[in-house]
């Protein structure tokens, strides 16, 4: 499970396909990627914003902005953790993603937190 410390803000990735969701005459695969987020710093700090760089196969690149994950602008505490689940289609069957967190710590400061890259393959894809 690819993992990425930084600023004691822990984030893990755990990638799955969707084949019910999945349509390769389309082409169209679906792939679920669960989150977990730990504050293991000693300060309580808040996700604003995530960004996501997320390559195919073919080397098509998406780049996706937005505030927070799935709704949530969560604040961890120290030693807490925030777990979501979220999906993303690819035109192949094979793909990568990575990207970062836009963290802010409680008197303002912020800081980047690395999402670790991580592979979104179908079982049979050969990467």
């Amino acid at each position: 499970m690819p993992k990425a410390i930084t600023n004691g803000l822990c984030v893990s990735v755990k990638s799955e396909f969707i084949p019910e969701r999945s349509n390769p005459d389309q082409p169209l695969f679906f792939f679920a990627y669960h989150i977990t987020i730990k504050n293991e710093g000693d300060r309580p700090l808040t996700l604003k914003n995530r960004y996501w760089h997320i390559t195919d196969a073919a080397g098509q690149v998406e780049e996706v902005r937005g505030p927070g994950v799935v709704g949530y602008q969560p604040r961890l505490e120290k030693d807490q953790s925030f777990q979501y689940t979220s999906f993303c289609p690819l035109r192949t069957e094979f793909g990568t993603m990575k990207g970062t967190y836009e963290m802010v710590w409680d008197d303002g400061e912020t800081f980047d937190a690395e999402i670790p890259a991580f592979q979104l393959m179908t079982p049979h894809s050969v990467n």
